[in-house]
């Protein structure tokens, strides 16, 4: 069996058109016909799954909420993971130089990868099958997020998240105040000067619009670890 057998029967779809499959496997280290345009289309399909998902799933959750909990899903680490998951690396078609530094196996080549074959699957067959073979590829995170239900606000999950690296607490100033006495919003900037970002937040009150900036917070944290991973 080959690798790109193997992997279609990991993900339990047969494609119709190889090519497709083929062109999804193919690492910019090869030259031509490569994957980055996959890449793109599926980095797209994936977010708006994982979003349509959430809102369904999650009815009580608020948008920050699911916000944080989408950028868990989607980031580079996850991906990754899936991505071993299925042994998708075996089947990747590096060039050289990627292949003897171990590009198989390197998360942003993964990651990047796994979205282009979702693409591919999309491209082979229709919306509603990709949908599916989305949530069964990340049916392990889902339970994880389901069993672990977040249940602090963001302003503290925030605070923990950089207390957990020994950071400072970040800082809150409203930076505008905007509209009539009577229907005020409140834009709120939330600073932590050691990892060097600022992200805003707005809100009819000062506080609803400090989660937000902190839920923006998370979200850019969470990004950054997961691609220095």
């Amino acid at each position: 069996m080959t690798p790109a057998e193997r992997l279609q029967k990991a993900i339990g779809y047969d494609f119709s058109d190889l090519t497709i499959l083929s062109a999804a496997l193919r690492h910019r280290s090869v030259g031509s016909g490569h994957n980055e345009r996959l890449e793109f289309l599926g980095d797209s399909i994936l977010g708006m799954v994982v979003a349509a998902v959430l809102y369904e799933r999650y009815g009580d959750a608020g948008e920050g909420e699911l916000t944080r909990l989408r950028a868990q899903l989607v980031c580079q680490r996850t991906l990754a993971n899936v991505a071993r998951r299925i042994d998708l690396g075996a089947a990747l078609q590096l060039g050289v130089g990627a292949a003897r530094s171990g590009g198989a196996d390197r998360s942003s080549i993964l990651s990047d990868g796994l979205e282009a074959l979702i693409a591919a699957i999309f491209l082979d067959s229709d919306f509603s099958t990709v949908r599916s073979a989305i949530i069964s590829l990340f049916q392990p995170e889902l339970l994880e997020i389901a069993s672990a239900a977040p249940t602090k606000d963001p302003k503290t999950r925030l605070q923990e998240l950089l207390q957990g690296e020994g950071l400072m607490p970040p800082a809150y100033r409203v930076s505008q105040t905007l509209g009539q006495p009577h229907r005020r919003e409140f834009v709120v900037e939330c600073v932590i000067p050691e990892r060097e970002l600022l992200t805003h937040g707005r809100g009819a009150s000062r506080k609803a619009a400090e989660q937000q900036a902190a839920t923006f917070g998370i979200e850019k944290l969470l990004k950054d670890r997961s691609e220095n991973d």
